[in-house]
């Protein structure tokens, strides 16, 4: 078949989740379909290098993306239009016309769009869409309204909350496929839409890659990681709470450890975390060198929504993860088998410690970990059940 992908993010490098996801699909599904790639890239980032993208996709079109709207003024002024902030950043009328010509120029099959918030951009077309959501968007946009200091903008923040639930709902129905990326995702979705057409597509792993051995800085002592992209609201609350609330209690139970927050833009709260014992880092070029340089994944994540990457990439290179009940939603893993579950900071604390003095235990944890990630998360398995869903999509269109 004939894939049009058209995504809020160059493929490539896979750097981010969205990258990640993108593009180990494209590589796994062009062995079968030629994949068109439409996307878009940040009005303050620098072309990216694309020979490895284009290896696998016939075609590579790239848009650049509106500035963010950083002014409390301009900020305001989307308070008065009916889409939410987020997909006023991605609406641009020439990235529906250059669609519009791709599809009257060229014959497709399907066209897959990762996230319903670049939905506005697709012309009218008897072409049958496939719409991943890889989070539920108005969840978290609720989830910072309700979690949000800034008191007096509060109700704008509920205002865009109900927008994105608006148009995520219209967008899902529009669609000919919905796959969500877990389970618990897909419940959501049809208890907002009873009859909705929707799978599951989770995120995957590439086994073979976190399989091999890097080089990793040299530590002395235990190393605590952390692992996130900054632009997420859930990752910058986790590392905070991490860093504010866990860390004190941790480094006073096991003197000399250290805490690693790896991640792309952060902001200046979180580069400010920096100390004796906390590095930040926004310049690793090869995930698996933190992930190898390090003792334990701990992610005190409460905002809902999708499937974390730094969950099944943790497991898949041997280091042994705590989280919490929504940290490790969507993936299916157990408590006590394949990570450590708890609920609030002091059960994080003493999770963290037990598995750190207990190197025995890790090792069980961590090879159980592996196998359950291996069996359910590669991404040639991913991809053959995406496949199966692209067949019947457009068979039935």
């Amino acid at each position: 078949m004939r894939i049009l992908m058209f995504t809020p993010y160059v493929p490539y490098p896979p750097n981010s989740g969205g990258r990640t996801r993108t593009f180990n699909l494209i590589k796994n599904l062009s062995q079968k379909h030629e994949i068109t790639s439409f996307s878009f890239l940040r009005a303050d980032h620098d072309e990216p290098y694309l020979s490895e993208l284009k290896k696998y996709c016939h075609k590579i079109e790239i848009f650049r993306r509106k500035k963010s709207f950083q002014s409390l003024t301009k900020i305001l002024r989307t308070g008065f239009s009916p889409f939410p902030y987020l997909v006023n950043m991605y609406r641009d009328p020439s990235v529906t016309q250059a669609i519009a010509r791709e599809l009257k120029e060229n014959k497709y099959d399907l066209i897959h769009v990762e996230t319903y918030y670049i939905m506005p951009n697709l012309p009218e077309t008897t072409v049958p869409i496939l719409l991943a959501e890889q989070t539920i968007e108005y969840l978290v946009y609720q989830h910072y309204a309700e979690s949000t200091s800034l008191f007096p903008l509060k109700p704008l923040f509920y205002i865009d909350a109900a927008k994105h639930k608006y148009w995520e709902k219209y967008y899902w129905r529009k669609a000919k496929k919905v796959v969500a990326m877990s389970a618990d995702d897909r419940a959501k979705m049809l208890d907002l839409i009873a009859n909705l057409d929707v799978d599951v597509v989770p995120n995957g792993v590439d086994m073979a890659f976190f399989s091999q051995k890097v080089t990793s800085p040299p530590k002395r002592g235990t190393r605590v990681l952390f692992v996130g992209n900054f632009n997420w609201l859930q990752n910058r609350e986790a590392a905070l709470i991490l860093a504010q609330k866990i860390w004190p209690k941790l480094r006073l139970l096991l003197p000399g450890i250290s805490l690693w927050i790896v991640g792309q833009e952060p902001t200046k709260e979180i580069r400010n975390l920096a100390g004796a014992d906390i590095v930040v880092s926004s310049d690793i070029d090869d995930i698996r060198v933190a992930y190898q340089g390090s003792d334990l994944l701990l992610a005190p994540i409460y905002g809902g929504g999708g499937t974390r990457y730094k969950i099944l990439e943790a497991m898949a290179s041997g280091v042994p993860v705590v989280t919490t009940p929504i940290g490790i939603e969507g993936i299916g893993a157990k408590d006590k088998e394949h990570v450590f579950i708890g609920n609030d900071v002091n059960d994080l604390v003493n999770l963290s410690l037990k598995i750190i003095t207990n190197k025995a235990q890790e090792q069980k944890i961590t090879s159980r970990a592996r196998e359950f990630v291996k069996k359910n998360y590669d991404w040639s398995i991913i991809s053959t059940n995406l496949d199966e869903i692209y067949e019947q999509t457009a068979k039935r269109s």
